[in-house]
């Protein structure tokens, strides 16, 4: 068998792959926009493996309120879909006082049916403040496994008159314990409105 080998270490001219390999493509499903809204609904469906919600510059209208998720597997008649998590966090204030990298145990959730938090500090309803992050579920139509699921969110916490604000990096990982497909996710905050901020859906082939 002939082995063939580049003349140097540029690949520039490459411009297109063979048909066998496949290139993990993103692509848009859909998008939202929020405007004072009380959530944000999205559907799931088995033409893709796996699924990325990215979130730009999410702002909470209510301030310390927490932006959280939930799975439906009847359409979206009801977001209770049991699931456990995992979640660690870093943080650093800007006026350099405080840092931490660590795992945090009062943000897993058990077996619960309710809301998650995928930002576990509560976020600053400041002009300037707002989250942004990634959420992927994998195969949520499968009907043989669980559907599991990572994020990371970085956001602003304010915790005092003294504004001193944290960069808050949250990390959460778990799984929603069903074999059913899991059809739908919704968005909101733990109180008040999504007050601005886009969340784009894409599919991974």
């Amino acid at each position: 068998m002939a082995l063939n080998f580049a003349n140097n270490n540029s690949l520039s001219a490459i411009t297109t792959l063979p048909a066998s390999i496949s290139g993990g493509a993103m692509t848009l499903i859909s998008e939202q926009t929020a405007s004072s809204s009380a959530s944000l609904e999205f559907s799931l469906d088995d033409s893709y493996d796996s699924y990325v919600f990215k979130f730009i510059n999410i702002h909470a209208g209510t301030d310390r309120a927490l932006f959280q998720f939930q799975g439906s597997t009847d359409n979206g008649s009801n977001y209770n879909t049991t699931a456990t998590t995992t979640y660690f966090q870093a943080y650093h204030t800007q006026d350099d006082t405080s840092t931490n990298l660590g795992y945090n145990d009062s943000h897993d959730d058990a077996q619960t049916t309710g809301f998650m938090n995928l930002i576990t500090h509560s976020n600053a309803e400041d002009n300037e403040a707002s989250a942004s992050g990634t959420l992927q579920i994998y195969n949520p139509s499968s009907s043989v496994f669980v559907k599991h699921f990572i994020s990371s969110f970085n956001h602003i916490y304010e915790t005092d008159p003294a504004n001193n604000p944290y960069s808050w990096n949250s990390f959460k990982g778990g799984y929603f314990n069903t074999t059913s497909p899991v059809t739908n996710l919704k968005f909101q905050f733990s109180s008040g409105n999504i007050d601005s901020g886009v969340i784009k859906l894409y599919g991974i082939s």
